[in-house]
């Protein structure tokens, strides 16, 4: 009887310890998913946690080994920072990979300066390295500025807007590693608005370093796969392609909400900004102000010409706009920071704004047609088409944009 109770007891032991490893087992695949990473056409898969979204940067098992022993060059600004507010470069020297020079898009490597400000070369002040202006007449590095470079390291936060520079910046650095031999790793970044593909599609002739290539106003893609996209549909000049590496985002769909840890640029200062950005800024070609000098830059839109209301600004010079347009005019228009997130690009603000300022002569001017990338949409506003009649044209472009960039999605 003792042996029988003692022998049923080890046996119900032994299932419980099958039955616990076993669920423990099951548990623990379910915290794990497969990342997939396209290296030089190759597929690696990898393990990862499901703890949150993780950006290219924070994905470092997976880069650091492909930077040991190599010299390497950083593309970056305010924006490249890991998951611990540590920025890209310091993080990189505290794992003695070698950087040679820090290379500074549009506003600068601490993100200071305003829009189209020209910045010049220097020394980074915490690190001592070397930074060379991308911007200004020196939007494509030159081969002196590349001598020494075995692996060049792109790391840029985009908002998924053809006119936001980085992508241009992206372009003239893909054309100088296809140039002068040298590897483009790209640290992805999750894209804040990137399930909106939306707006006009950029004609060629229209091109400018506010818009290169022949897409959307908002093409919903992250950096990394508009760079496999640059490099497949061989825009490079030459039909060239340069040898890349995108190293991924962990743990993210393009449905997914992304707040930006830090603002990408001095003019988008938050999340409501960041949203409105491709719907304002076709105001930047018009005499309209988005609230370049105030607290609510792409926010707001006014002007002295607009009509008088209860919402009005006064732009004065701040970080980010030493010269705001309308500089101490008070400016008549909409307040749109508490508005609910647009899901598309919205002409209706800039339709309303035509049609009720006291001067149509005087609305635009040569920079909206460089900003739509077409004619087009500035005839249209004129003749008073329909924001539908509008988005109706668009149609066809964005189905076609959409199958093409297809091969080049890396997220669901």
């Amino acid at each position: 009887m003792i042996y029988s109770s003692f022998f049923k007891n080890t046996v119900l032991f032994l299932l419980l310890i099958v039955f616990s490893c076993g669920s423990s087992i099951k548990r623990e695949e379910k915290k794990e998913k497969g990342k997939e990473i396209k290296e030089n056409g190759e597929e690696k898969r990898e393990k990862v946690a499901i703890d949150g979204i993780k950006t290219g940067a924070d994905n470092f098992s997976v880069y650091l080994p492909l930077l040991k022993n190599k010299k390497i060059g950083i593309v970056s600004n305010q924006t490249g920072i890991l998951s611990n507010k540590t920025h890209l470069v310091d993080f990189l020297l505290e794992q003695k990979i070698n950087i040679q020079k820090i290379y500074a898009p549009e506003h600068g490597f601490r993100g200071t300066a305003d829009a189209g400000e020209h910045i010049v070369d220097g020394k980074d002040a915490k690190t001592g390295l070397p930074i060379i202006s991308l911007y200004g007449n020196n939007k494509k590095p030159k081969p002196e500025q590349l001598a020494g470079i075995d692996i060049m390291v792109f790391d840029l936060q985009d908002v998924g807007a053809r006119f936001y520079t980085y992508i241009s910046s992206l372009h003239y650095i893909m054309e100088a590693c296809a140039e002068n031999n040298i590897q483009l790793m790209v640290l992805d970044r999750p894209n804040p608005n990137g399930n909106i593909v939306d707006g006009p599609i950029l004609e060629k002739e229209f091109s400018s370093f506010v818009g290169m290539h022949t897409i959307p106003t908002m093409h919903g893609m992250t950096i990394g796969e508009y760079a496999k996209m640059i490099n497949g549909e061989k825009w490079l000049k030459n039909g060239m392609q340069c040898q890349l590496v995108v190293i991924p985002c962990l743990n993210y769909k393009r449905d997914m909400a992304y707040s930006l840890p830090v603002k990408p640029s001095p003019n988008l200062p938050n999340d409501q900004a960041i949203n409105l950005y491709s719907s304002l800024c076709f105001f930047e070609g018009t005499n309209v102000s988005v609230g370049r000098g105030t607290e609510k830059q792409f926010q707001i839109y006014g002007s002295p010409l607009l009509p008088k209301s209860d919402f009005s600004f006064t732009p004065k010079p701040n970080l980010g706009a030493k010269e705001p347009p309308l500089k101490d005019q008070l400016c008549y228009g909409e307040d749109l920071s508490a508005i609910a997130k647009v899901k598309q690009l919205e002409l209706k603000w800039i339709i309303k704004a035509y049609q009720t300022t006291s001067d149509k002569s005087k609305f635009f001017n040569d920079f909206f047609t460089k900003l739509a990338g077409t004619k087009k949409l500035q005839q249209q506003i004129e003749a008073g088409i329909s924001e539908t009649e509008i988005r109706n044209s668009w149609k066809k472009g964005i189905e076609d944009f959409k199958a093409m960039r297809k091969a080049y999605l890396i997220y669901n």
